[in-house]
C-alpha cells in the first residue's frame, strides 16, 4: 500500500511538472509574440510619435514607400484605419448584441426543450464557420444587393473625386461582421441566462409577474454580467477579423465622415486587421512591414484590454451567481 501511495504521489508530481511546463511555454509564447511584434513596429512608433493614431494618409504613405529613389519614411498616420476599425466594430456589435441577446432569450425562455437544444446546437455551429465563408457570402450576396439598391450612376459621379462607390464599404462590412458576431453573443448569452437560478423565476411568477416582465426585470439583470462578457468577447473577435472584412470593405483607409449622411455607409473603409491582409504583398518593403506590424501592435493592445475586461466580468458573474445560490 505504501508503495502504491508513493507511486501515486510520484505520478502526481510528474503531472504537475508537465502542466507547469506547458503553462510556462504558453506564457513564453505570448511574451515572444508581443516582443516580436512591438520590436518590428518600433521604428514606426518612434518616428510617428504621439500622432500615430491622429494623423491621416495611411494609403498615400504606403504608396510613397514604393517610390524608387525616395528616402524611406517610417512616419505613418493610422487615424483612418483606426476609426474604420472602431466604427465598423461598434455598429456591428450593436446590431449583433440586440439580435444575439434576443435570440438567447427565445432559446432559453420561449422555445420548447427539443427546439431549444436544436437552436443551441445551430448557434454553436454558426460560431464555428470559417470567416472566409462569411466573406464569400458578402461578395456574392451582400455587396451586389447593396449596389443594386443604393448605388446609382449619379451618386458615383457625385463622389468620384473622393472615393468610388461600388457596394463594398462600411455598410457591407457591418452586415457581414454582424452575422459573424451574432452566434458568439447568442451562445454566451444563452449560458448566462441559463445560469440564473430557477427560484428567481419562480419568485417572480409567485408575485404575479408575467413571463415577459420576469425576463426584463429579473433574468436579464441577473445575467447581465455574462451578457456583457459575451459582448466584450464578440468585440474582440470583431476588431481582429481580417479575411471576411478585407473582402467587402473597399480597401481604402478613409475615416468615416458622418457629415455625408447615408453615403458614409457606402464609402470604403480599411480596418486594421483588413489592412494587414490587403497590404501584405508589400511586406518585402521595410516601411510597409513596420507599418503593418504597428497595426498588429494596436490590435494586440485592444485585444488584451478586451480579454482582461471579459475575464474580470466573468469572475464577477460567477461570484455573484455563487452567492445567490
Amino acid at each position: 500500500m505504501k508503495r502504491k501511495a508513493r507511486n501515486r504521489k510520484a505520478s502526481e508530481r510528474v503531472a504537475e511538472s508537465v502542466m507547469s511546463a506547458l503553462a510556462g511555454a504558453g506564457v513564453l509564447m505570448i511574451v515572444f509574440i508581443f516582443v516580436f511584434v512591438f520590436l518590428r513596429a518600433w521604428p514606426v512608433i518612434r518616428e510617428s510619435g504621439a500622432g500615430l493614431l491622429f494623423d491621416k494618409g495611411f494609403d498615400r504613405q504606403i504608396a510613397d514607400s514604393f517610390q524608387a529613389g525616395a528616402a524611406p519614411s517610417m512616419k505613418f498616420g493610422f487615424f483612418g484605419v483606426f476609426m474604420g476599425t472602431l466604427v465598423t466594430t461598434l455598429l456591428a456589435l450593436t446590431l449583433a448584441s440586440l439580435i444575439g441577446v434576443g435570440s438567447a432569450v427565445v432559446i432559453k425562455e420561449f422555445a420548447p426543450r427539443l427546439v431549444s437544444y436544436a437552436l443551441t446546437s445551430l448557434v454553436r455551429l454558426l460560431a464555428s464557420i470559417p470567416s472566409v465563408i462569411f466573406g464569400l457570402v458578402g461578395i456574392i450576396a451582400v455587396v451586389p444587393l447593396l449596389r443594386d439598391i443604393f448605388v446609382t450612376t449619379d451618386l458615383q459621379i457625385q463622389y468620384l473625386d473622393r472615393f468610388q462607390i461600388t457596394g463594398r464599404g462600411l455598410l457591407a462590412s457591418v452586415i457581414v461582421l454582424t452575422f459573424m458576431l451574432v452566434p458568439t453573443v447568442a451562445a454566451l448569452s444563452s449560458d448566462a441566462i441559463g445560469a440564473v437560478p430557477k427560484r428567481f423565476r419562480e419568485a417572480g411568477f409567485a408575485m404575479g409577474m408575467t413571463h415577459v416582465r420576469v425576463i426584463w426585470k429579473i433574468i436579464l439583470p441577473t445575467g447581465r454580467s455574462g451578457i456583457i462578457a459575451s459582448v466584450i468577447l464578440a468585440a474582440g473577435r470583431g476588431i481582429g477579423e481580417a479575411i471576411a472584412i478585407s473582402m467587402v470593405c473597399g480597401g481604402i483607409g478613409l475615416a468615416p465622415d458622418f457629415t455625408l449622411g447615408f453615403v458614409t455607409l457606402l464609402a470604403p473603409v480599411l480596418p486594421l486587421a483588413a489592412a494587414i491582409v490587403n497590404k501584405s504583398e508589400g511586406m518585402a518593403n521595410e516601411p510597409v512591414a513596420a507599418a503593418l506590424f504597428t497595426c498588429a501592435a494596436i490590435l494586440l493592445l485592444i485585444g488584451t484590454f478586451l480579454s482582461v475586461t471579459a475575464r474580470l466580468i466573468e469572475s464577477y458573474m460567477r461570484k455573484k451567481v455563487g452567492d445567490a445560490s
